[in-house]
């Protein structure tokens, strides 16, 4: 807030209230472009997941990472309904659906929190569900693509293989240090 009012008073001092009149107007426009270019992807990608999911290929993929899942998470009862949770937000962060994600990661941090024997203080299993997340492998960058094609790039996914690299990566560095910092503090 402070920033907005000193960005709008030192405009007015120097006379250029026209000029931060159409860079609010700009922006919000282009706010608004962006939004419907990322619903529309969104949209695509939710009906995309819908199909995979009537098609058997998200239980599919949910069976493959279950083992994954126990080893990442040795502390979590076998059919707590939290590996459920958690599953789903990483099937739809692989698919790079982030916000279709979002309320998944949510529910799947309450079950944990309901796990959690100190409440104060996040889980272990908390911790790397979070390092996880925040990393997340992507196959689909839904949210660049979209971008890149609301303004008009000549392959908005040319982004998809470099997108990949760089998620693996990071998720391997995630887990790296999630375990390092795991079996330093037992």
């Amino acid at each position: 807030m402070v920033l907005i009012l000193f960005g709008v008073l030192t405009a007015a001092l120097n006379g250029n209230i026209g000029v931060l009149n159409h860079a609010i107007f700009e922006g919000a426009k282009t706010g608004v472009t962006i939004s419907f270019g990322l619903i529309s992807i969104l949209v695509f990608w939710l009906g995309m997941m819908k199909i995979a999911e009537e098609a058997g290929l998200l239980t599919w993929i949910s069976r493959l990472l279950r083992p994954f899942i126990h080893w990442l998470f040795p502390e979590l009862p076998k059919n707590h309904p939290v590996v459920g949770y958690i599953l789903s937000n990483m099937t739809a962060n692989i698919f790079g659906l982030g916000n279709a994600a979002t309320p998944m990661g949510i529910k799947a941090m309450q079950e944990l929190q309901k796990l959690n024997p100190t409440k104060e203080k996040a889980s272990p299993s908390m911790a790397t569900l979070l390092a996880i997340n925040t990393s997340s492998i992507t196959i689909v960058p839904t949210t660049i693509i979209s971008v890149r094609m609301t303004y008009h790039s000549v392959n908005p996914t040319e982004i998809v293989g470099t997108t990949l690299i760089a998620t693996t990566c990071s998720t391997i560095a995630a887990l790296l240090l999630d375990r390092y910092y795991r079996n330093r503090n037992r």
